[in-house]
């Protein structure tokens, strides 16, 4: 039993999804304190300083801490926005290479691949228009 989990842990998969969760966290760190700490300031200078986590209402004896909850989704808001810019710029600068010319076609005759520059299949000997 021992010798299969140290094979399933050893396997690529486990491997990567442990480095990407760890990765991950990390990442999260980073993009969480350059919204909590530099964007959220920011904003609030342009918006007066609006915080609205302190904002609640009172029914009976229970309170409804509103506010935090739309700060947690203004919050949500602008992290999802960060991460948006971030990955469109590794798509920008990761460009992928438009794919290669096609160097084949059909035969419209037996549909086999052929060369495209072919004016006679080589398979079924039919002659190909231009």
């Amino acid at each position: 039993m021992l010798k299969e989990f140290r094979e399933f842990v050893m396997r690529g998969n486990a491997l990567d999804l442990a480095v990407a969760v760890i990765i991950g966290g990390a990442f999260g760190k980073i993009v969480g304190s350059l919204v909590e700490h530099i964007l959220t300031p920011l904003i609030g200078l342009f918006m007066g300083g609006a915080d609205f986590s302190g904002l609640k209402s009172t029914v009976g004896e229970a309170e409804f801490l509103w506010g935090a909850f739309a700060q947690s989704i203004i919050d949500f808001l602008i992290l999802a926005f960060v991460i948006f810019l971030i990955v469109k710029v590794v798509n920008k600068i990761k460009k992928v290479p438009p794919p290669a010319e096609s160097t084949t076609k059909e035969c419209p005759h037996c549909f086999s691949a052929i060369s495209i520059k072919a004016t006679r299949c080589p398979n079924c000997t039919s002659e190909l228009k231009a």
